[in-house]
């Protein structure tokens, strides 16, 4: 009889730690879904609010740093398409390299951001060096390391004006599919951005 006590109790035990890091669990991932809703609310109205007036840059800007600390990502970039070079530009950098890389350019189809312009797919990797298409160049030139990324198209009218990279999850975490699903839709709302700023220019023309 007192073995069985003992069993239960220690069965009430195991119980009630395991709800506890199930509430833990939970009470993250309510807190991580406001920080989403936040930021995609405030990502909604800052691209309604282009026109004539609108620093293109400085609103993508805000973008990929909204974009970057909702899914925990220490370093960054917004790279867009050059037609007529065949080069994506880094326009917009976040984290170490911010001010050594903004500028530079690579050909459409280096790297993995060049995969994704290519393919206009998304991208969630683990280990980039496992990955045959990652590039290293950019890493040795700016005394970088990529680990990990999330990278996605943007794509306006049917046609991929660039991508968004996220790299390097804090605390060494994966990203998860609930990222490269929220860098799925900033990408779109950077791409509405793009997309109006040109009109509104066209218009004043």
């Amino acid at each position: 009889m007192l073995a069985q006590k003992q069993n239960a109790m220690r069965f009430l035990q195991q119980e009630n730690s395991r709800l506890q890091t199930d509430n833990e669990d939970l009470r993250q991932e309510v807190g991580q879904l406001r920080s989403i809703l936040h930021a995609l609310r405030s990502l909604y109205e800052i691209s309604t609010q282009i026109d004539a007036e609108t620093d293109v840059f400085r609103l993508l800007d805000r973008i990929l740093e909204l974009s970057l600390a909702t899914i925990r990502a220490r370093d960054g970039s917004l790279l867009l398409v050059d037609d007529e070079s065949e080069e994506l530009a880094f326009v917009v950098v976040h984290g170490s390299v911010r001010d050594k890389l903004s500028g530079f350019r690579i050909p459409i189809g280096e790297g993995i951001a060049g995969w994704v312009a290519q393919a206009g797919k998304p991208v969630i990797i683990h280990d980039v060096y496992q990955d045959h298409r990652f590039s290293t160049r950019i890493d040795q030139s700016f005394h970088f390391i990529t680990r990990s990324m999330v990278c996605v198209p943007i794509i306006w009218q049917r046609k991929v004006r660039g991508v968004i990279q996220g790299l390097n999850k804090e605390h060494g975490e994966e990203f998860a599919q609930s990222d490269l699903t929220l860098l799925g839709v900033v990408a779109q709302l950077a791409a509405s951005a793009i997309g109006k700023a040109e009109e509104t220019i066209t218009e004043d023309e």
